[in-house]
């Protein structure tokens, strides 16, 4: 489809009742797939007001549709962080920021965010009776029925062109995945602290919830014992998720038994300020996809690296700078990796140093490279449970790698769902809130930082590898032998810490 037909489509779209009044401006042409929308297989001051661009610390990057020059604005315009702008019901403008806070404030902003506001998690029903589908074609067209039943009845109550569906693991393969969890959990307290401490689990982002009753619902029937200790914690940033959460608490006899055991914290992960002392489990399953990041660029000539920022005008445009002042997270970040891999990683200067040089040199060639997209805040979620769960013991699934990537190095994917169609686009800077952007997780890289700052021992194993050790795969095997929760999420990995 034509990006100026689907720019118009947005626009119209973002001035209806049910959408924000602001006008959606595209920054970066649009793409229409025909495939179905799925979750892959998914505090500071103010800067000071420099009279004038200073041309040596600040750079416009070119492109191959230049932009308007912006560097007056850039000089003028205050420096805002997320933080600064969680309290705000509007939109920013006339403001600049690091991609990482534009990046944090377009997902969690509490009154925009993407999470906050858009996003809904498909629950399927009842669960899927895998012994009974014949194979995983069978299964994708009862999944597809069941997709359109959940959003007719959604429909029913509420009409919207843009709702953000996806789906999860745990969603799709319910109870057998989170038994699976479970299994593993029980595993290693019973060798490791029982009967000496209770068996403590925290989880990051419960999206449903169903993940916590399914872990629940088999400790209390298969380790009654283990089940009088066990204390379920919630962290989540979403206010409507954690409502969604407790609601599921009471939905039935069942699962209100569990309330006594269970805590629901709302807030986020980053301003946690309570010491936790006593051994527990870190639960974060398709978390780190959405944690913010900062944009590197390099000079192809000198390597200097230069960071990534979005200015948003009085108009409500969207335009990238980069600095030679690199802020102190990234400047971390950059030192504890090189310190910390100890393999090749891949990135911008990772290619001959004479190529780079003579491609900078061709016309129109771009004045920096391109960029690479760098984990800050999952640096700083590991600085959370090393300064205040010291005898957490991790466990994490997520994306190695995404298809439909924007252009970059560790890149995310950034798309919206209009009209129950996925749409694509080529950048993360567009309309806050009504985007969702995921970030594979560099695995190799992930690990080697987690134990430079935690100082603990790591696994790392496929998702299939995972679940063949943990999950009873026969409950999940289709007639014809094939079980779609092995050969689903080929591009999912698990991360285990021991202590």
């Amino acid at each position: 489809m034509d990006s100026r037909l689907v720019a118009r489509v947005f626009r119209r779209l973002l001035s209806h009742r049910t959408c924000s009044k602001r006008r959606f401006y595209e920054t970066q042409p649009l793409r229409i797939p025909f495939v179905p929308l799925r979750r892959y297989q998914k505090a500071s001051s103010e800067g000071n007001r420099p009279s004038k661009p200073q041309a040596t610390a600040m750079w416009q990057q070119r492109s191959d549709i230049m932009p308007l020059d912006k560097s007056e604005d850039f000089a003028k315009y205050p420096m805002v962080t997320a933080n600064m702008l969680r309290p705000r019901k509007d939109r920013p403008k006339r403001v600049k920021m690091l991609t990482r806070d534009f990046i944090e404030d377009s997902l969690y902003n509490p009154n925009y965010g993407y999470f906050s506001k858009q996003a809904v998690i498909f629950n399927p029903g009842e669960p899927f009776e895998f012994n009974r589908i014949q194979d995983e074609l069978d299964f994708q067209k009862i999944l597809g029925q069941r997709y359109t039943e959940f959003e007719d009845r959604l429909d029913d109550k509420e009409f919207n062109e843009t709702r953000q569906l996806w789906h999860t693991p745990t969603e799709l393969f319910r109870p057998y995945y989170g038994e699976a969890m479970a299994r593993y959990l029980v595993t290693n307290y019973m060798l490791a602290h029982h009967p000496f401490t209770d068996l403590t689990i925290y989880e990051l982002g419960a999206g449903n919830g169903t993940l916590m009753l399914n872990i629940l619902d088999y400790i209390r029937d298969i380790h009654p014992d283990v089940y009088e200790r066990t204390r379920y914690k919630i962290i989540e940033i979403s206010s409507a998720l954690a409502a969604l959460q407790s609601s599921q608490l009471t939905a039935s006899a069942a699962s209100r038994g569990h309330a006594g055991h269970v805590e629901i914290i709302n807030k986020s992960i980053f301003t946690w300020d309570i010491y936790v002392g006593a051994p527990c489990y870190f639960i974060a399953l398709e978390v780190f996809d959405n944690f913010a990041h900062d944009s590197i660029r390099y000079d192809p000539f000198t390597e200097q690296p230069h960071q990534g920022v979005v200015l948003i005008d009085d108009e409500g445009e969207f335009y990238e700078f980069y600095t030679k002042d690199i802020d102190p997270v990234a400047d971390r970040f950059l030192r504890v990796r090189h310190a910390a891999c100890s393999k090749p990683f891949r990135h911008p200067l990772s290619s001959s140093r004479l190529i780079r040089k003579l491609k900078s040199r061709l016309p129109f060639a771009p004045n920096l490279t391109v960029p690479e997209y760098i984990p800050t805040r999952l640096m700083q979620f590991f600085d959370t449970l090393r300064d205040y769960f010291p005898l957490h013991q991790l466990v994490t699934s997520d994306f190695n790698e995404l298809p439909g990537r924007i252009p970059g190095y560790s890149s995310p994917v950034v798309q919206t769902r209009y009209q129950r169609r996925t749409v694509p686009v080529t950048t993360p800077f567009v309309q806050q809130g009504y985007f969702d952007i995921i970030f594979p997780v560099d695995f190799p890289v992930m690990e080697d930082i987690y134990s430079a700052i935690t100082g603990k021992l790591t696994r790392v194993m496929s998702h299939r590898e995972f679940l063949q050790r943990w999950a009873y795969t026969e409950e999940t095997k289709t007639t014809s032998g094939e079980n779609p929760m092995l050969s689903w999420y080929k591009n999912a990995s698990t991360m285990l810490s021991v202590n």
